[in-house]
């Protein structure tokens, strides 16, 4: 299974993985499922450092290298499909972070790892607990 990782799931991966739910957790541990974290991510991390609302642990490269290594994270590029499909999405969320990651995750094929319930209202399939 293709798991497209939330901001903040990819964040608790790394210093808070107690805060994942176990199901989520679990699916995320398995070596038989494939994680992405998306472009959207790193930059939102980074813009979120730069306000001071983040503290991370280690530099952003650090944690995603880590990841790679460790999980076999697999980086997913924005595409211009993945914006176009933006359009089909109705505004539950005001997210445009997490707006692209259910547009990513709809095009992808892929199931979206996260705890926000908005993301539910939309037609993607989600994993959060």
């Amino acid at each position: 299974m293709k798991l497209l990782l939330d901001t903040h799931i990819f964040l608790w991966l790394n210093s808070e993985p107690e805060k994942i739910p176990p199901a989520a957790y679990d699916a995320c541990c398995d070596p038989h499922n494939q994680l992405y974290l998306s472009h959207v991510s790193p930059w939102e991390i980074q813009i979120k450092q730069q306000l001071g609302k983040l503290q991370l642990r280690a530099a952003l490269p650090e944690l995603i290298e880590m990841q790679a290594r460790e999980n076999g994270l697999n980086m997913l590029p924005i595409e211009l499909s993945h914006i176009y499909d933006l359009s089909q999405l109705p505004c539950h969320h005001n997210d445009p972070f997490d707006r692209l990651l259910i547009a990513q995750a709809r095009i992808e094929s892929m199931v979206l790892v996260t705890v926000d319930r908005k993301i539910s209202l939309y037609d993607v399939e989600v994993l959060s607990s």
